[in-house]
């Protein structure tokens, strides 16, 4: 039987603003009124109500509602509330049961195809949501139901959210000139690469490789409490700032991290923060073979910006003050994306291109030598190769830009991967392969240098850091322009 006892002994009409009657005869109305409110509680969810017998029959919907038939969500029963909560937005104060903000997310009528203790269809009229809905219960439970979309989609042409999908990647090359006026410029971000997934108000985050990377960045699921119940696929990536410039060597420290307490340690130490700059999907609707100009006026319209994201400027003209910025304020360089450029997942597209002054090398870490003095007992250099005829080229070798708790994690990581012979199939410097240790080269890593040498080595490189996300077999050479 329908009731407000359990509504009035959770809520203390002295210290929240909900409606909470007192009166015990229930008003009466004609079964067919509805509304979902967006509720930004502890968890974000959305609270399906249906008018029935004078209350509002109650279900809490985590991921919100199905936009396609083969989706079944999980909607958990709560108590009934007051028909006065209808009109109900506002804020509840912490502590409070069920603190948080409450807006009106949507609202109309609604038909009964069948109401039962076990099963309750409905036909939805309101102004977001259209079409027909079943809430049923999951076994034994009373609480924990499961409600799915009958019959039609959201909208005939919905496309379902993909689980996931490689990013586009750029291609070394020089700035453009005599059409400058057809390509945006942006600032290359010196982070690593991440799209996110974002469905029913949560985040799952994926690195350049398909890896999983959502536990490793828990703050990025403000990203998902901000869009609320818009699904999207965005592109982006994710960075450590020091002294408001990224710092890699920052990012190493939140890169490698599997354990959710420990990631939540990192991130107040280590903030990460998403640099967004591409929309792939949006509410049903693939975006990937709109233009880049359009993707970005969609993404701009989504107005992302929070204490762990933003979305940075893109500018459409005079590439070359673009670059001379990113010089003065110490930043890689600026990545050039054609205006008219349809997305490629997976691919390197010259419809992309990165210029900087100095080049950014992928490397296979394939041997190492010991330090000595202050580097006692830890990494002293690197062996760096690149990936040739199944073993290494040699590519020089590294000793700068490292610090001591990257050495401290390096060193054992490097001992546990000892094998007996060299993995480099070319010719090394006698003075470099002296007393050297070596590797199997499963490790990639990252150095930044200004130009290769005739026989085919680094000049100067200097320590970025370990690339979890890219594997050996990826690796090649970047050729200056």
């Amino acid at each position: 039987m329908a009731g407000l006892d359990e509504y009035r002994r959770k809520r203390d009409p002295a210290r929240t603003p909900e409606p909470v009657p007192s009166a015990d005869e229930l008003p009466r109305g004609d079964n067919d009124t509805f509304v979902i409110q967006e509720h930004h509680a502890s968890s974000l969810h959305w609270d399906v109500r249906l008018e029935r017998d004078g209350v509002l029959v109650s279900w809490a919907v985590p991921k919100g509602l199905p936009s396609t038939t083969d989706v079944v969500r999980l909607a958990v029963h709560t108590e009934d509330h007051p028909l006065e909560y209808a009109q109900f937005s506002g804020e509840i104060p912490k502590g409070e049961y069920g603190g948080g903000e409450m807006v009106i997310w949507d609202r109309g009528r609604y038909e009964t195809v069948k109401w039962s203790d076990r099963e309750v269809d409905v036909v939805l009229h309101g102004r977001r949501v259209q079409g027909q809905f079943v809430f049923f219960r999951s076994g034994k439970d009373e609480k924990n139901w499961m409600m799915k979309r009958r019959h039609a989609a959201a909208r005939p042409d919905w496309q379902t959210l993909p689980e996931q999908l490689k990013p586009m990647l750029a291609v070394p090359g020089p700035l453009p000139q005599d059409d400058d006026d057809l390509w945006a410029y942006e600032f290359k971000w010196d982070g690593v690469r991440a799209i996110l997934r974002v469905e029913g108000g949560r985040v799952q985050a994926w690195s350049r490789l398909g890896n999983d990377i959502t536990v490793a960045y828990p703050e990025l699921q403000g990203v998902g409490e901000q869009l609320g119940s818009t699904e999207a696929l965005l592109d982006g990536e994710i960075v450590a700032l020091q002294n408001g410039r990224p710092s890699f060597s920052a990012l190493q420290n939140r890169m490698h991290v599997t354990k959710s307490e420990a990631a939540r340690r990192a991130a107040r130490q280590y903030p990460a923060t998403l640099l967004l700059f591409d929309l792939l999907h949006l509410d049903g609707s693939s975006t990937m073979q709109l233009p880049f100009r359009q993707r970005r006026e969609l993404l701009r319209g989504l107005e992302l910006k929070g204490p762990n994201w933003l979305t940075p400027p893109s500018y459409d003209e005079d590439g070359a003050s673009v670059l001379a910025a990113s010089r003065e304020q110490g930043l890689e360089g600026v990545v050039a994306k054609r205006l008219d450029s349809v997305y490629q997942p997976g691919m390197r597209s010259p419809v992309w291109r990165k210029i900087t002054d100095l080049l950014a090398q992928e490397v296979v870490i394939g041997g190492w030598r010991m330090g000595e003095g202050k580097r006692a007992g830890v990494v002293g250099a690197l062996l760096l190769g690149i990936p040739q005829d199944g073993g290494l080229a040699f590519a020089g070798s590294v000793g700068t830009g490292f610090n001591d708790a990257e050495l401290a994690v390096l060193t054992p990581r490097l001992k546990a991967l000892a094998r007996k012979g060299s993995p480099f199939v070319t010719e090394m410097p006698r003075e470099r392969a002296k007393g050297a240790l070596w590797v199997e080269p499963e490790l990639v890593a990252e150095v930044v240098f200004r130009q290769w040498t005739p026989d085919g080595r680094m000049r100067f490189p200097a320590w970025r850091g370990l690339r979890p996300d890219k594997a050996p077999e990826e690796v090649r050479r970047v050729d200056q322009q």
